[in-house]
């Protein structure tokens, strides 16, 4: 899930209208193709507009898709973000096979992944956040947006998100597929 929240959203109808114009985002057109060639091709409503209670802007779940959290987000930067965050996330439910979203382990190396790879983390979403490190930002965003997310997960503790994400840091932070290399 991606953990991002804005102070007044847009409307489900604007949120459409962006959702629609990030289809030509050459990394969701890539990521949606790769979803294709892994066999979980993507239906007409997989990705649709809704109001989220949830303090966050996006979310992915298995058989019923990606939502987009238009009360809580505010441009189409941050909908072509949020939906190539979920695309990920996707992604790497169609990949493995065993995947357990209720397993901090694996939520946590899907949220490293998603961060690390949808450019969440790069150095102007940070400056917006109210991060201003400038060395080793991008590492320490993700493993914090990660963090944020696995807490969330209702089977996680705070000290089991803490130990998964740091079990799996090395191996899912190096994990680029689908792309060549971290974007």
């Amino acid at each position: 899930m991606e953990d991002e929240s804005s102070s007044a959203g847009m409307t489900f109808l604007e949120c459409a209208k962006y959702i629609q114009k990030s289809f030509r985002n050459p990394t969701v057109k890539f990521l949606m193709e790769k979803l294709e060639e892994s066999g979980c091709g993507i239906q007409k409503n997989f990705i649709k507009a809704g109001h989220c209670q949830e303090d966050c802007s996006g979310g992915f779940t298995r058989g019923s898709g990606i939502v987009l959290c238009y009360n809580h987000l505010q441009f189409q930067d941050q909908v072509e973000q949020t939906m190539i965050h979920e695309l990920i996330h996707a992604y790497d439910d169609c990949r493995s096979a065993n995947l357990d979203w209720s397993n901090c382990a694996h939520h946590a190396c899907s949220e490293i992944r998603a961060n690390h790879l949808s450019g969440n983390c790069r150095y102007k979403y940070e400056l917006l956040r109210g991060y201003v490190k400038m060395r080793g930002h991008e590492p320490e965003c993700v493993k914090r947006r990660a963090l944020q997310s696995v807490i969330a997960n209702p089977n996680c503790s705070q000290v089991a998100a803490k130990d998964a994400v740091e079990a799996v840091w090395s191996t899912c932070y190096n994990d680029t597929k689908p792309f060549d290399r971290a974007p």
